[in-house]
């Protein structure tokens, strides 16, 4: 019995949850389009999270949101809306996992801000777009698709805030981060032209909950 007791206690502090599911809110703005202005707009999003380790994180994502930009009062009086659902797999690398923040205060700080990539698809549904004032008075119009599917390379910096149980086990977490989105496409504003593919980013801030699957990390997690 003094065997187990020990063992158990020996664990505080390094066990921690495989699994968390999680929500989260941001602003958009789309960048590298064919517009000449441009607008912040919301998204929202879901999300499960393998943890591999506290610092190794494979995360699934959901996201709708809107993208928007132009404006009447420009050369070419282009405007768009975008009203598009994503689909999203990152890998997040954290700073814990790659450095000893067990003999410093600030390494321990920085032990959370972490780097994610990954692949994912998002559908974009143009549900306003104006024509080019500009190829309108040549009697010439860019083409258009209201709906299309494009394959994006997601880029993420973030900090991951960890609030510890009784355990010291981290059971919920506050991301913040900032992402780009790579769209390998043109069609994220209704207009195929230029000579760049469209993007968008993002800042997000989201809440995840540890759902079980304890088990124990090689080192210490709460300092």
């Amino acid at each position: 019995m003094c065997s187990v007791s020990f063992l158990a206690k020996a664990q505080i502090g390094f066990d921690y949850a495989q699994y968390d599911v999680g929500f989260a809110a941001g602003i958009n703005q789309a960048s590298s389009v064919d517009v000449q202005t441009l607008k912040t707009t919301p998204s929202i999003n879901l999300n499960f999270t393998y943890n591999q380790s506290p610092f190794l994180n494979y995360i699934v994502n959901l996201e709708v949101g809107r993208l928007k930009g132009g404006s009447p009062n420009t050369a070419t009086q282009r405007q768009f809306e975008n009203h598009f659902s994503a689909y999203s797999f990152k890998v997040q690398v954290q700073a814990g996992e790659l450095i000893d923040y067990s003999k410093s205060a600030i390494a321990n700080a920085f032990k959370n801000l972490y780097l994610s990539s990954g692949l994912g698809l998002i559908n974009n549904n143009i549900v306003y777009r104006t024509d080019d004032a500009l190829l309108l008075e040549h009697d010439q119009v860019l083409p258009f698709e209201p709906k299309t599917n494009e394959i994006f390379i997601p880029v993420r910096l973030g900090y991951e805030f960890k609030f510890f149980n009784s355990y010291n086990q981290p059971s919920v977490k506050i991301d913040l981060g900032y992402q780009y989105n790579f769209i390998m496409g043109d069609n994220l504003d209704g207009y195929v032209a230029g000579a760049h593919n469209d993007a968008y980013s993002q800042i997000t801030l989201g809440f995840k909950f540890a759902i079980g699957g304890v088990t124990s990390y090689r080192k210490q997690i709460h300092y």
